[in-house]
């Protein structure tokens, strides 16, 4: 991490749901939270919890120098709505085949 970004990464024992329109895209107990610097609090689905049948993969690919390059799916109306990190950082190995998405209702 460079001077003063900070990555962490913990087991939540949060209800996180995804649903867009009437569809429920995520549903698990188990997400690992995810604390960035400068970022809102992501929550990264084990992939068992997502409904990757739903999901298209999209040709967008970003890089990050914290997290390594990651991969995005779409819905056919919403496009790069989910991504992951298939090769992670060593020192983000954990969200390995954990997915995100933008929008995610957490109880």
């Amino acid at each position: 991490m460079t001077q003063g970004h900070t990555i962490t990464i913990h087991k939540s024992e949060r209800h996180v749901r995804v649903v867009r329109g009437d569809q429920v895209l995520a549903e698990s107990d188990r997400p690992l939270e995810l604390h960035e610097t400068g970022c809102p609090v992501r929550y990264y689905i084990p992939a068992e919890d997502v409904r990757l049948d739903l999901l298209t993969p999209s040709g967008t690919h970003t890089v990050c120098p914290f997290k390594g390059t990651a991969s995005y799916w779409s819905l056919p109306d919403a496009p790069d709505l989910v991504w992951a990190y298939p090769d992670p950082k060593d020192g983000v190995a954990e969200i390995k085949d954990h997915y995100c998405f933008y929008d995610t209702e957490v109880a």
